[in-house]
């Protein structure tokens, strides 16, 4: 453990871009790959992407889930590095990744016997109930895979190994749009796989992505894995990191549940607006990718800073990455929304879906205004152990003000799936004001997990 402590010391001082950069990076990568598959499935069936789409917002639900340990992986991690007790570093990350790969299993298995009933109760349509089946069948029984690199991913980001996760997102890329095109358009398209084929490049990347994050973790000598270090098992360090990972992944599960509950009523305005909602958020990821990388990394730097008792440091940085984050995040809303006419044309030729979507994208300039200062405090947060305020918080805007305003708004007043985004811009200003004057506040300090230990 030597080496690493001489190669990643990570300082009030460290230049931000060193690690938003690759984070950056691969989060645009990640994007790509999500667009391209739209792209690739809008030119070979627009039923499709609305059944994948679905399909997708409950998987997210469930990788959400696997998020109760590898988020609270990303905080113990980072204030122990902080904190310099590389000692017990070995049995955290034995632990996390296998308690992260049964519980994925458990969940991948129970996702595919009830997706049914899931489908069902998003309301997806009969034309697009067989494909989303499909691919859940495939994607979702293997989204083991996905729990287990989100435990690796977070481990070689906090020993500051950023540059990981963008060359697994590039390899991931090639895997999967040379699979796409495979079975849609290249020699093997004449076995009408359809979505069946494209699930199976997802698949194929993640079994990719898992094996070059366990060899990126050995080739950098970040530590290893044992069995033998859980003997006896550290049932206190699970529950400690289930304590921390719980209200932290349940923030985001409740988001995730609430956007189903928006979905379903933009799934009720019929199929174009359903294929609307999935290009917007396939335009609006690049916008939010800026603003993401830079409240991850400066969650990292927070928690090594929190774990070194520079908690002066700590406000000081996160206040300085949101000088730069927030300016950026508004300049690419814009420019996205400018450019969206154009830009959806890309996906489709349907001009009442792209009619629809322009009044999307205008809404999204305010979303993500208050998306950016949302992310970066919430982060911010966690990484100090103040983790239950933004569950608290967000359970009260995302269901008092997101899903009402975006019901009211979208139903109600007949605004469709704009309506309904103006429900999420309500939602995430209000938890941004909140979250922002809670770390003003500073009843963040002397949470630190590692001297409650």
């Amino acid at each position: 453990m030597k080496n690493m402590k001489q190669k990643r010391q990570i300082t009030e001082n460290m230049p931000l871009f060193f690690l938003a950069g690759p984070m950056f990076l691969e989060m645009f990568l990640s994007i790509l790959l999500n667009n391209v598959d739209t792209l690739m499935l809008s030119h070979y069936s627009e039923n499709t992407v609305g059944a994948v789409g679905n399909a997708n917002q409950v998987m997210n639900l469930l990788i959400l889930m696997f998020g109760i340990i590898s988020t609270a992986t990303s905080v113990v991690v980072a204030q122990y590095l902080g904190a310099k007790q590389y000692d017990k570093m070995n049995r955290i990350y034995t632990l996390v990744l296998l308690v992260n790969l049964v519980f994925g299993l458990v969940l991948s298995i129970g996702l595919v016997l009830v997706k049914r009933p899931c489908m069902e109760l998003l309301k997806v349509s009969e034309e697009m109930m067989p494909d989303a089946l499909s691919y859940i069948n495939l994607v979702g029984g293997f989204l083991f895979l996905q729990a287990g690199y989100g435990v690796m991913n977070q481990i070689l980001r906090c020993n500051g190994y950023t540059k990981a996760g963008m060359y697994i997102s590039l390899a991931v890329n090639v895997i999967n749009i040379g699979g796409n095109y495979l079975f849609l358009y290249g020699p093997l398209k004449y076995l009408n796989m359809g979505v069946k084929g494209v699930a199976l490049s997802t698949v194929a990347a993640r079994v990719l992505a898992l094996a070059i994050a366990l060899f990126l973790f050995y080739k950098k000598a970040v530590g290893r894995f044992s069995i033998r270090l859980l003997n006896p098992f550290p049932g206190k360090l699970l529950l400690q990191m289930i304590k921390i990972g719980l209200p932290t992944a349940g923030e985001s599960m409740s988001y995730n549940l609430y956007q189903l509950v928006l979905l379903s009523f933009v799934n009720s305005m019929g199929n174009e607006a359903v294929n609307a909602r999935v290009y917007c958020q396939a335009l609006i990821s690049f916008a939010n990718v800026f603003s993401s990388s830079v409240a991850m990394s400066t969650q990292i730097i927070t928690g090594h800073l929190v774990g070194a008792k520079n908690e002066d440091g700590a406000y000081r940085r996160v206040f300085a990455s949101l000088k730069i984050s927030l300016p950026v995040t508004v300049a690419l809303a814009g420019v996205n929304c400018i450019l969206s006419p154009f830009t959806l044309r890309i996906f489709t030729g349907n001009e009442q879906i792209v009619r629809i979507a322009f009044q999307v994208m205008l809404v999204d300039i305010v979303l993500e205004t208050g998306r950016c200062l949302n992310m970066m405090f919430v982060c911010s947060l966690k990484a100090a152990g103040d983790y239950v305020f933004p569950l608290l918080v967000g359970l009260c805007t995302m269901w008092g003000l997101g899903v009402t305003t975006g019901y009211g708004m979208g139903i109600l007043a007949g605004l469709g799936v704009a309506g309904v985004f103006m429900g999420t811009a309500a939602d995430e200003c209000i938890r941004g004001l909140i979250v922002m004057l809670r770390w003003k506040s500073g009843k963040w300090r002397g949470k630190a997990i590692v001297d409650r230990e």
